[in-house]
């Protein structure tokens, strides 16, 4: 049954003709509220994941819940058709819970709230807001569990609440998720920036509305939505082919021995409709690497990726939604089943993308990236100091962009464009730990004629007894190149303990004890080449290898041979790429390092890992019918 909302006026907005200059100047003023939005929340959170990272989302959705301006798509329509119960002025609504909100919000550390915005007895707008909390109780300090079987042991599940009713804050359910959480004073303290990211929107809106009147405000939101949708409508038909297309990708494990797990799409169009098709995608996992993937978060993928790649000034929105149908298969690792555990959904969250550029490109390879840093993998590190003090980090890595049709993937950069890294003065000023190391890793970008982005190493020498938690992938499979380009290098996690061992951790795992001078070298993947290297400069080369991005070694992977004064040798390079040219083969459109098989078998011999054993899955997945 849907929501009840509570309108003191419901006349009616009327329609009213706008000039395209205050059309523009709501637009604009909308861009800048979001982004006034990001500026509160960054500068009064208290967790490094929000206050430095910025691993939150903002959004202002018009009356009917779409969204306008924002990055993760709207949910609020989900929200009222689900939602038993009214909303009114004042209001504020808090969940966590992926199962109650479609997916909305994908593991249970994003707390996500949402505020209707009324002017005069009418619902105008909502802003809503989500961040990640760096602990909301569980298994494990930072409640990402590599090994939980259900959501019940990956912390505090909030079904749709009203934080705030009419204005008022719920003290006593506030006090009770601050209970449920090991640093309460950062989530407190992220929280109340969320609501006055929110409340900052709603003034910014009222602004608006005193300044060109109500109506006009609607009429405005209603042409940026249709406007999105005529841009995304020329896209659609320009670049998705009618004919089927088909490409598939991998996670490599689950954090519990088995992988990898499928991603399977299939895409064509059908007059101006997209439609993307995952049946064949792995069932669910009975681990924690379920992905819950909503279908408007995933359009809102291909969206942002489209307004990207072919015109970054259309505002980014709803508007085109209807264009595009996903159809993702019940109980599969993209569509689980409660209480299917979600903590590590990192992972598929991010490989969503390349499996979107590999649909996407076959049949434009000349606009077809590689594949680039497709997760973000987390670092947790929790203990007490030596005064006794609890402590707690969560920190997300960086790697390499793919190489591109424009150009060189950047190196060590973070999935998400508006993330930041946290600065490491900052790491040892507030935590027992000391940055030893901090650098791109040479030659882990993949050759190409537009080299893939390189990886980074990041040396964390730890002050303090505790205990360290790792969620990291593509340790098995390669992101892989295109048109010729090769693979980047694979990630890589070494733990040197003081007493002069070490030892290869697993790229997913939980409760690894650590002492004062234990050495962890935190390697990230590099992106996948572009082209064939062979074409690349030769001085180009030389640049990289000058400016310690490729070795003198890693150089000949172009053809081209560096001295070790960093100029060219030209003649032997010459001599160096003709002879490769003749020994090659045909050029693959993709580049994948090997098969599943061929990995497995040299995965302990590259890795230093036991290969992952093939995925089991609960007998009545398999009978559902759904995996054909």
């Amino acid at each position: 049954m849907p929501a009840q909302i509570v309108q003191t006026d419901n006349t009616p907005f009327q329609s009213v003709a706008l000039d395209s200059i205050t059309l523009d100047i709501i637009e604009n003023a909308l861009r800048n509220a979001r982004t006034e939005m990001d500026a509160v929340l960054f500068r009064t959170a208290m967790s490094p994941g929000i206050r430095e990272q910025h691993d939150a989302f903002p959004m202002i959705a018009n009356n009917d819940g779409k969204m306008v301006v924002g990055q993760f798509g709207s949910f609020i329509h989900g929200f009222v058709q689900g939602y038993e119960g009214t909303i009114e002025e004042g209001d504020i609504f808090l969940t966590n819970d992926p199962y109650s909100c479609d997916g909305a919000v994908s593991h249970l550390n994003d707390w996500l709230t949402m505020m209707p915005i009324y002017h005069k007895g009418r619902i105008v707008s909502w802003a809503a807001m989500f961040g990640h909390m760096t602990d909301i109780g569980g298994k494990v300090p930072g409640s990402l569990p590599t090994d939980a079987a259900q959501i019940f042991e990956e912390g505090l599940q909030i079904p749709p609440i009203k934080i705030y009713r009419k204005g008022e804050l719920n003290s006593e359910m506030h006090a009770l998720l601050l209970r449920n959480c090991r640093m309460p004073h950062w989530n407190r303290a992220d929280f109340d920036a969320i609501v006055a990211a929110l409340r900052l929107a709603e003034r910014r809106v009222q602004e608006m509305i005193s300044r060109f009147g109500v109506d006009q405000y609607i009429a405005a939101m209603r042409e940026m939505l249709d406007r999105n949708r005529r841009a995304m409508s020329s896209i659609i038909q320009m670049v998705i082919p009618e004919k089927p297309q088909y490409f598939e990708d991998y996670i490599d494990d689950d954090g519990v021995g088995m992988g990898p797990y499928k991603i399977a799409c299939k895409m064509w169009r059908e007059g101006d409709r997209a439609i993307f098709d995952f049946t064949g995608t792995d069932p669910q996992s009975i681990s924690s690497v379920n992905f819950l993937l909503n279908e408007d978060m995933f359009k809102m993928f291909l969206g942002a990726f489209f307004i990207n790649l072919f015109d970054p000034q259309i505002l980014f929105n709803d508007g085109f939604y209807e264009l595009v149908q996903v159809n993702i298969p019940e109980a599969s690792i993209l569509k689980p089943r409660r209480p299917a555990a979600l903590s590590c959904r990192t992972h598929l969250l991010g490989r969503i993308f390349d499996v979107m550029g590999g649909v996407l490109g076959q049949g434009a390879p000349e606009a077809l990236n590689a594949a680039g840093f497709s997760d973000s993998p987390h670092l947790m590190f929790s203990g007490y100091d030596k005064n006794g003090e609890w402590y707690q980090l969560f920190q997300i890595g960086f790697g390499g962009i793919p190489g591109r049709p424009a150009g060189d993937g950047p190196d060590g950069h973070s999935l998400w464009p508006s993330f930041t890294n946290v600065p490491n003065e900052f790491l040892e000023s507030y935590f027992p730990l000391r940055i030893v190391e901090y650098s791109s890793i040479p030659d882990s970008g993949g050759v190409g004629k537009h080299r893939g982005g390189n990886g980074v190493c990041t040396a964390y020498e730890f002050l303090a007894t505790g205990e360290i938690s790792i969620h990291d992938d593509r340790w098995l499979t390669y992101p892989w190149g295109v048109n010729g380009g090769k693979p980047g290098a694979r990630s890589n996690k070494l733990l040197k303990r003081q007493d002069g061992s070490q030892e290869w951790l697993p790229a997913k795992c939980d409760r690894i004890k650590v002492v004062e001078g234990d050495i962890l070298y935190f390697n990230t993947w590099g992106g996948g080449g572009w082209g064939d290297p062979l074409e690349r400069s030769a001085d180009l080369v030389a640049l990289d290898c000058r400016r310690g991005l490729v070795t003198v070694k890693g150089a000949r992977g172009y053809g081209v041979v560096v001295r070790e004064d960093f100029t060219v040798d030209n003649a032997t390079t010459d001599a160096l790429r003709q002879k490769m040219a003749a020994e090659r083969g045909k050029i693959e459109l993709f580049d994948r390092g090997g098969t599943i098989e061929e990995l497995r078998a040299r995965c302990k011999e590259e890795t230093f890992l036991e290969p992952p054993k093939p995925p089991v899955f609960a007998k009545w997945m398999k009978k559902s019918g759904a995996f054909a």
